[in-house]
């Protein structure tokens, strides 16, 4: 298999490992946006995130939160955190394999998420994606 993040599951490419249970690995991100950005991976290849098991990605979030947490209480500067999902290429995902990133976030980091803000959309618009949406759940 090619996938890095496989390999870095089944330990044949190093990585600093911050938390491992049976269905999920976090290892830092070796381009981290700040200190202490962290990957949650599952450790079942899926490439997107429809198709990672509803458990495996709910525990993803779980995983998430704890990693999270270790920072608030860490000596990295940490007083927000950015959490995101890039699912697909065009929504830019680099690493074909689900996963979660958590970034810290201070004060001045000079970071940004990347989004900018549309016009507000009319609600009679609005309104008619949200019935599409709820046609297909």
């Amino acid at each position: 298999m090619t996938c890095v993040f496989c390999k870095i599951i089944n330990r044949e490419l190093p990585a600093s490992i911050v938390y491992e249970d049976d269905l999920c690995i976090g290892f830092l991100d070796i381009h981290p946006i700040n200190d202490g950005h962290v990957l949650v991976v599952p450790k079942e290849h899926q490439p997107r995130l429809t198709q990672v098991h509803g458990k495996t990605v709910g525990h993803m979030f779980l995983v998430g939160q704890k990693v999270l947490k270790a920072l608030e209480q860490s000596d990295i500067r940490c007083e927000g955190a950015n959490l995101f999902l890039s699912d697909g290429a065009v929504a830019g995902q680099e690493v074909m394999h689900s996963h979660l990133h958590i970034v810290p976030r201070y004060r001045g980091d000079g970071q940004r998420t990347g989004y900018t803000h549309s016009d507000e959309v009319p609600r009679k618009r609005l309104d008619e994606i949200a019935g599409t949406i709820k046609s297909f759940l």
